[in-house]
């Protein structure tokens, strides 16, 4: 199995490009079950999550070709795609469930497993569910299997979100493009992510209205276009590297990117006493000071992301000071915890509070990743001690970051992936 080596006290200096975002390529690509016309998908990110549902479509009958030397999907669904989504494609990734959605609205049909992913909560399904059937799907779970059909079309109604999920807000969007009459959705996710689908969806000839903060209305259409559409940038992964220039005491330039999506990340970087200069596409990270304490609550957008939480916490552990982070997403998501203590960090949990006890010195260790964010925030644990520190399981990893330890190496990082 391979892992990564990571030998820490180097400075995280130079440029340091952004991919495309994983959370827009997935639903983008899950909506191209709607149309029969030719579609090009730019600045695909080369992770692991967007192999597994470009391979989910080709196996269900899509016209799929990844360039991955241009970083461009190219689709044409010249056939009828076959109406399954299997457990074997949807074991590790919880973007799967989003194929339910087009393909109940586009063949009337589906039969998808119950998803995967990260053990970071329950993540159900159900809101999806519950809103499908009240677009008039009917829905049955047996063995595993989410088993949904429609008699006509689906039809458009007014659905409230009982709580903000990104996910549900997505798969219901994309399905309301083909339902019959005006979807009204409330209590919607208002990630980049989701207004990158949008735009995406209306360059098809959607027809969606923003019409209020959390209110989008849908109008079904029979028809679709063909559209080249550029993935917005991955800003987890932007936060991820200006918090390793930030541990390291580097000078960071990160480029691709539009730092008015990520103002919440950067603002509290800053209040730490980090040092961002903020430029049209790039950013400059560079920490002069010392760190200061903070407290951080998880939140929708646009508050502060729970992708970002592992990260944040281990620059937290080098603050003087006492911080706090309370998760409000998933309820089990301080897995990294126990790791970080191994590597000297002084944190207590309490149900969903955690309390870090700055000023900790960290030592390198063999270390075990547990999800996709877990693996990075022990990534950048791994930069700080000038001993060795080696990363098992980076699978997770590999889900989410793109030639993560490539873009750490040519910035000054001692790290090498290892069979």
């Amino acid at each position: 199995m391979k892992k990564l080596e990571i030998i820490g006290g180097k400075k995280i200096s130079g440029t340091i490009s952004i991919s495309g975002s994983k959370n827009a390529t997935l639903p983008i690509l899950a909506s191209t079950i709607l149309t029969n016309k030719k579609i090009i998908i730019e600045n695909v990110p080369l992770v692991k999550d967007v192999e597994t549902m470009a391979e989910l479509l080709s196996n269900m009958g899509s016209n799929l070709k990844f360039d991955k030397k241009k970083k461009k999907i190219t689709i044409i669904n010249e056939k009828k795609l076959k109406t399954f989504a299997p457990y074997h494609s949807l074991k590790t990734m919880r973007a799967g469930i989003l194929v339910l959605g087009p393909l109940l609205a586009k063949f009337k049909v589906a039969k998808v497993s119950l998803p995967g992913g990260c053990a970071i909560g329950s993540r159900p399904v159900d809101i999806h569910l519950d809103a499908l059937k009240k677009m008039g799907a009917k829905i049955k779970i047996k063995d595993g299997y989410i088993h949904a059909s429609v008699q006509k079309n689906l039809k458009g109604c007014t659905i409230k979100f009982p709580k903000i999920s990104v996910g549900a807000t997505e798969n219901i969007l994309i399905a309301a493009c083909f339902a019959q009459g005006i979807t009204k959705l409330r209590n919607c996710a208002l990630e980049p992510e989701i207004g990158d689908l949008i735009n995406f969806l209306k360059k098809l000839g959607c027809n969606i209205h923003r019409t209020g903060k959390r209110s989008i209305n849908v109008t079904g259409v029979e028809k679709l276009n063909s559209a080249v559409h550029k993935v917005i940038f991955d800003r987890i992964e932007a936060g991820t590297y200006i918090i390793a220039a930030a541990l390291t005491k580097g000078r960071l330039k990160i480029k691709n990117i539009i730092p008015k999506i990520i103002l919440t990340e950067i603002n509290f970087l800053v209040k730490m006493g980090v040092k961002i200069i903020k430029k049209k596409n790039y950013i400059i990270v560079n920490r002069l000071k010392n760190l200061k304490k903070i407290d951080i609550s998880t939140k929708p957008y646009p508050g502060f992301p729970t992708d970002l939480q592992a990260q944040i916490m281990v620059l937290m552990t080098m603050a003087k000071g006492v911080s706090t982070i309370k998760e409000n997403i998933f309820e089990n998501r301080f897995m990294h915890v126990s790791e970080l203590r191994r590597m000297g960090a002084k944190i207590k949990i309490n149900n969903n509070k955690a309390t870090i006890f700055g000023m900790s010195k960290l030592n390198g260790a063999e270390l075990m990743a547990t999800d996709l964010r877990a693996s990075v925030c022990l990534v950048l644990a791994g930069l700080v001690p000038s001993n060795k520190t080696i990363l098992n399981r980076i699978y997770h990893l590999d889900r989410g970051y793109e030639k993560i330890e490539k873009k750490l190496s040519r910035c000054g990082a001692h790290i090498k992936r290892l069979n």
